[in-house]
């Protein structure tokens, strides 16, 4: 059996409303047989048969199993940077909770214990990783875990000082929401 009727069938039998997303890492113990480049070029071709749908570098949406609506860049963050301590904050996090008036269309914005980095992902939107030195252990009482999003969630508190320590505009914030939660 070929290699891309072996991941079409793999796909069917795993993929739910919890597993939609897949690595090139969560492929190569099924296909350990087949060397990097051509595990690479087997998921190339799932993709241009309309298989897989590319989300990013290195990460794939099976289009047949059901996904939440709005939530791929959120799922997508949570297994890009599923060993990193990272949190929902800044515009996305305040907007959210209603502190900003505008909402960010296909932006996601997220402090990481990894490096910054932003990724395009497409017609979903971007990501935007921003680094942080603080500790999970120090934030702890500060974030709280969001299981729709699969991420942890900063306090408006922390959002507000996350957004002054990065030097973001705080033009859109609206201080009469602000303060009712302070």
């Amino acid at each position: 059996m070929g290699s891309l009727r072996s991941l079409q069938r793999l796909l069917e039998s795993l993929a739910d409303s919890e597993h939609n997303l897949f690595s090139l890492s969560d492929m190569r113990p099924v296909f350990e047989d087949l060397s990097p480049e051509a595990l690479k070029m087997m998921l190339t071709r799932a993709v241009a048969d309309g298989l897989l749908e590319r989300v990013c570098r290195g990460l794939y949406l099976y289009p047949m199993a059901p996904l939440p609506r709005g939530m791929l860049l959120y799922y997508a963050a949570a297994k890009l940077r599923a060993y990193t301590f990272n949190y929902i904050s800044l515009e996305s996090a305040l907007s959210d909770m209603g502190v900003i008036s505008q909402i960010p269309i296909n932006w996601l914005t997220l402090m990481t214990g990894g490096r910054s980095a932003l990724i395009s992902c497409g017609k979903w939107g971007t990501i935007e990783f921003i680094h942080t030195a603080r500790k999970a252990e120090d934030l702890a009482s500060l974030v709280a875990w969001d299981p729709q999003c699969r991420l942890w969630r900063a306090s408006p508190s922390l959002a507000l000082e996350d957004l002054k320590r990065c030097r973001r505009s705080l033009d859109l914030v609206d201080w009469s929401v602000m303060n009712e939660f302070v």
